[in-house]
């Protein structure tokens, strides 16, 4: 064993309660990602509803986003990415909350530490017959289906928060909240 309390054979422990896989007996480097997108919802007729993006072959559904390009803030990340990804024109609410998480990619020989920022969102216009190529297929869900085919705890954590939000204003005037049909946008308006 390496004299590390609690790490195993190829494994060193980087600060307390964190155990981190040694390549070929030394500590692998860590990369910090970030990432940025959001719960996009509309009130339908049966309460709030929810795009989620899926992976036919993996049959992995999640939320979009993605990653920050030059100087752009997490809030225009966060909208160009979700615009991409479902198709849909969005307007930011607020922020919902961050998810951190680890992962290691051998091939590379890095460990990367990745906090994603969510918000709020409701769509302006758009399709999401419009979404780029990242995702098989894009759809609105019932919120409690959504939260079943969610393929990632912490993404359901972050649906549950929205949904709190969402349904804690449902007695407000919102004309930002998309309700009917627009024409020929496949999204309500």
């Amino acid at each position: 064993m390496n004299g590390e309390r609690g790490a195993r054979p190829g494994q060193v422990r980087r600060r307390r309660g964190d155990v981190v896989p040694e390549r070929a007996g030394r500590r692998l480097p860590i990369e910090d990602l970030v990432s940025a997108g959001g719960v996009v919802y509309r009130l339908g007729g049966a309460g709030p509803e929810v795009v989620l993006c899926g992976r036919t072959a993996t049959g992995t559904w999640g939320l979009p986003k993605g990653t920050p390009q030059d100087a752009e803030t997490l809030e225009q990340t966060a909208e160009r990415e979700v615009r991409e990804e479902t198709g849909l024109d969005v307007r930011i609410e607020r922020k919902i909350g961050e998810i951190e998480y680890w992962f290691t990619r051998p091939a590379q020989g890095k460990r990367f530490h990745k906090r994603v920022h969510h918000y709020l969102m409701a769509p302006v216009g758009g399709s999401t017959d419009r979404h780029d190529s990242e995702y098989d297929v894009v759809r609105w869900f019932p919120a409690a289906e959504a939260e079943r085919r969610l393929t990632y705890h912490n993404e359901v954590e972050m649906l549950r928060r929205a949904l709190t939000l969402v349904r804690g204003r449902a007695g407000e005037h919102r004309p930002s909240v998309l309700r009917a049909p627009l024409p020929g946008t496949g999204t309500q308006g």
